[in-house]
């Protein structure tokens, strides 16, 4: 069908592979709680957007372009942690700021927009760019499913990217929601709503690390 082999087993390899956490997931999670669910679909579409342009690097052959040249994957490698970290800094100091103020005002999801959260369309998309490793992933994963000799690959390349797309939107989606209630749930806990938002700033620091220690094999 279309060039593509084992579509189903591909669904299903899509679906195990969204599910897993990630800085892209996690940011949408924290942007929803924080901000509400407007702002956390621009992180979802920053998110869609950034997805979009490293399917379409890979399709095109830049994961081979990484490959030829370690120190250009160097660059983005250490651009994309030293970015993370930063994101994950600036949550942090916002949380343990939040918690210092003895205002009325009892939980960060009410309160001042974390840095680490502002611009959440920008942010999302600048999160899913400055991964190489998710460039080398797309291509060598459609690869599997792409038929050999099929007059039309990029054809092909489009399907496939549009079924990760669809299950990445209904995830980021349940995110959002999520992200909500446990703001609700979050309310008027003080103490509570810091120690998740540190731990939210603490994922990001260890993404970066993660990313900062990738190699290309």
């Amino acid at each position: 069908m279309l060039g593509i082999t084992d579509f189903w087993t591909y669904v299903l390899g899509v679906v195990a592979i969204i599910l897993l956490p990630g800085p892209n997931s996690i940011f949408v999670l924290s942007v929803g709680a924080q901000r509400g669910i407007r702002a956390g679909y621009q992180a979802a579409f920053g998110v869609f957007v950034g997805d979009a342009v490293l399917m379409i690097l890979s399709a095109t052959g830049v994961a081979s372009l990484l490959h030829a040249y370690p120190p250009l994957f160097l660059v983005l490698k250490w651009a994309g942690a030293a970015y993370l970290a930063w994101v994950g800094l600036n949550i942090i100091r916002s949380s343990w700021r939040t918690w210092r103020q003895r205002s009325e005002i009892a939980s960060a999801t009410t309160g001042e927009t974390p840095p680490g959260m502002q611009r959440p369309f920008r942010r999302a998309a600048v999160i899913s760019l400055l991964n190489p490793k998710a460039i080398l992933f797309f291509v060598s994963f459609f690869i599997q499913f792409v038929e050999p000799g099929y007059p039309h690959p990029a054809l092909s390349f489009l399907v496939l990217g549009a079924v990760v797309q669809f299950f990445s939107a209904l995830y980021l989606s349940a995110l959002i929601f999520g992200g909500r209630y446990l703001a609700g749930q979050f309310r008027q806990r003080r103490k509570l709503t810091a120690g998740a938002t540190t731990a939210v700033g603490a994922l990001f620091v260890g993404f970066g690390v993660k990313l900062a220690t990738a190699s290309l094999s």
